[in-house]
C-alpha cells in the first residue's frame, strides 16, 4: 500500500519533483491542510454548516457576545461576508443579535444554547478529524506538533492589537473546540 501511494503522490507533483516538494515544509503544510480542510467541510456538511459557522460560534463561546465589526476584525473577515455568516446562524437560531446594554447604539452578536449545543456535537465529530490526520503520530508528537503549529501561527499573526482595538482572530478551532493560539 505504502509503495501505492508513494506511486500516486509522484504521478500528481511528478516523479522529477518529489524530492525537492516534499522537502519543503511550506508545500506539505499547504498538502495537508487541504486535506484537512476537505475532511473537516465533510463533517461540518453533514451538521449544516460551514468552517466560518464553526469560526464564529467558537470566538462566542470563547469570548462571549461581540459586536459584528469585531467578530470581522477578528476573523480578518470581509464584514459584509461576516453579516452573511451571521444571518445564517441566527436563522439556525445558533446566534442572536441583541442591543449592547452598555451602548445602546452597538448590536452584540450572542451564541444562545441551541449554539451552544450544536458547537459541542461538531467538535465532537470534528475530533475524529485530528485522530485520522494525525494517526501516524503518537500523543507526544501530536502533542508538540500543536506547539509547534501554534508557535509558527503566533508567528504569523498580524502584530498585538492595540488596548483599545479587538484580539487578533483565532484559527479554526481545533478538535478539542479551542482554537488554536487562543491563549495567545
Amino acid at each position: 500500500m505504502r509503495g501505492r501511494a508513494m506511486e500516486q503522490r509522484s504521478a500528481v507533483i511528478g516523479a522529477d519533483d518529489a524530492p525537492g516538494v516534499l522537502g519543503l515544509n511550506a508545500y506539505l503544510m499547504y498538502a495537508i491542510g487541504k486535506a484537512a480542510r476537505r475532511r473537516l467541510t465533510e463533517k461540518l456538511t453533514a451538521h449544516g454548516m460551514r468552517l466560518w459557522h464553526l469560526t464564529v460560534l467558537d470566538l462566542l463561546a470563547d469570548h462571549g457576545p461581540q459586536s459584528k465589526g469585531t467578530l470581522a476584525t477578528r476573523l480578518d473577515m470581509n464584514p459584509s461576508d461576516l453579516v452573511k455568516v451571521v444571518n445564517d446562524l441566527v436563522g439556525k437560531g445558533q446566534v442572536v443579535c441583541v442591543r449592547d446594554t452598555g451602548d445602546r447604539r452597538r448590536i452584540l452578536v450572542r451564541l444562545t444554547p441551541a449554539g451552544r449545543a450544536a458547537l459541542d456535537r461538531v467538535n465532537a465529530d470534528i475530533a475524529t478529524t485530528d485522530g485520522d490526520l494525525l494517526a501516524p503520530l503518537n500523543r507526544s508528537e501530536r502533542d508538540r506538533l500543536s506547539a509547534l503549529l501554534q508557535r509558527v501561527h503566533g508567528h504569523l499573526a498580524p502584530t498585538a492589537p492595540s488596548a483599545t482595538s479587538a484580539p487578533s482572530a483565532p484559527s479554526v478551532p481545533s478538535a478539542t473546540g479551542r482554537a488554536a493560539g487562543a491563549e495567545q
